[in-house]
């Protein structure tokens, strides 16, 4: 299998793409696999010093990536994201055309318009093996709060997301509830999209964080007794959400010095994570008289993210656009209940009164309530959580996400000429 992407952690850094890729290739070669990536050059260390990646089951093609001048940090931009990356697509996909030509590989999986190359020579018929498409999050088709000049900006990557979806044999949704959506931005036939759900790493969730550093993070937010502590996790851009549920959040107070209403705990919100909009958000916790209740922890380390997800009580997600939500996925795989907005991938994974709330995205009376009901009924949250990591267990784990990736490449290499002798696909 050949696999085309921009980056893939840890040589080009830690983000969610690149993360993904690392976990993908890990799993497709604990199964026997052999893999092909694609790639641009190493940034921060050769894949030589990273021992999974310098297994004998992994082969490496590196191409140049070249930003623009002005163009900004590479695949960061929209500037370059619309003029280098499709570029190095190009580049990347034409390499993979190699490969196939060579009879190297069996399948080409690609991420985005790292595989643009690819597609073009399979219109051309000059590229022989299938191919699957990954499209990730499409943030080059909009969402909340996307500008005029950013819309018209990425017109050249949604052309070439397009182009390769409409080529390939396979298109991937991560999550059932966002086919349609996929189908409509890339303009086909759901019987071409197939589900293949992002996932976590269960072993790594629950030896990322001991019970000890949990009880020294709370011990950090002065908690009275029976405070409950609700955490959020995200980069702090407007569209995860962050001032929707300190407003909603504010509606929780106590109102002229009376105590909390009837069964409802006290409370302590988290947020992990950093980004533009940190200043406004400062500004929304003390407008909204829940500074002295919001701890705003910045970046932190894997580790210490994990540690916060042992200390809380219930996740919240206010996010307004979302993709697949990994951190959603994480909250659940420690056991901690959800209150997510219906967007993008949530509700796959965010299923009323079984593993959490949902509300509607920007409904800060809706995320008040579910907020106020999660700490008004406590004795529901550890059920609400045991159901939301048994979830995760059988559909959002690697080795499940993995075995449905692989019925896939199957059927459609099986359909090509059957599995070439030799080889592991």
């Amino acid at each position: 299998m050949a696999i085309t992407a921009r980056s893939i952690y840890p040589i080009h850094g830690v983000g969610g793409l690149e993360r993904h890729l690392y976990d993908l290739v890990r799993h497709l070669v604990a199964i026997g696999v052999r893999v092909h990536i694609i790639t641009r050059p190493p940034v921060h260390m050769a894949p030589r010093d990273v021992p999974m990646l310098a297994s004998e089951r992994i082969d490496w093609s590196f191409v140049p990536y070249r930003s623009f001048p002005f163009a900004g940090r590479r695949g960061t931009t929209v500037i370059d994201r619309s003029t280098a990356y499709p570029l190095f697509g190009l580049r990347a996909g034409a390499r993979a055309a190699e490969l196939a030509a060579a009879g190297e590989i069996d399948i080409v999986y690609g991420h985005g318009a790292s595989v643009l190359g690819y597609a073009r020579a399979r219109k051309r018929g000059a590229a022989p093996c299938p191919m699957i498409f990954n499209p990730h999050g499409l943030e080059e088709f909009g969402g909340p709060g996307q500008s005029a000049v950013k819309h018209i900006g990425y017109a050249p990557l949604r052309a070439a997301a397009r182009y390769c979806a409409r080529v390939a044999d396979r298109v991937i949704s991560t999550d059932h509830c966002l086919v349609p959506v996929i189908g409509r931005h890339l303009r086909v036939s759901e019987d071409r999209i197939c589900v293949v759900p992002n996932s976590v790493d269960l072993l790594a969730c629950d030896s990322s964080a001991e019970e000890v550093a949990a009880r020294a993070l709370r011990a950090r937010l002065s908690l009275p007794p029976g405070a409950r502590v609700l955490l959020s996790a995200g980069r702090l851009e407007d569209n995860k959400g962050f001032h929707v549920l300190a407003r909603a959040l504010s509606d929780l107070l106590p109102r002229n010095g009376s105590a909390p209403a009837a069964g409802r705990s006290e409370w302590r919100w988290v947020l992990v994570g950093d980004g533009p909009a940190r200043p406004r958000l400062e500004r929304a916790v003390r407008e909204h008289g829940i500074a002295s209740r919001t701890l705003l922890a910045g970046h932190v380390t894997t580790p210490e993210l994990h540690g916060w997800y042992r200390a809380a009580d219930v996740f919240v997600h206010p996010t307004l656009y979302e993709g697949s939500s990994i951190v959603t996925l994480e909250a659940m795989a420690h056991g901690l209940p959800v209150v997510a907005t219906m967007a993008g991938g949530l509700p796959d994974k965010v299923v009323p009164a079984l593993t959490g709330w949902l509300v509607k995205p920007g409904d800060s009376i809706a995320l008040a309530q579910a907020v106020s009901e999660a700490l008004q009924d406590p004795s529901r949250l550890p059920g609400l959580g045991r159901a939301g990591r048994a979830l995760v267990e059988e559909r959002f784990s690697w080795p499940a996400a993995v075995q449905v990736l692989m019925a896939v490449v199957r059927e459609l290499v099986v359909a090509r000429q059957g599995p070439s002798p030799g080889r592991a696909i």
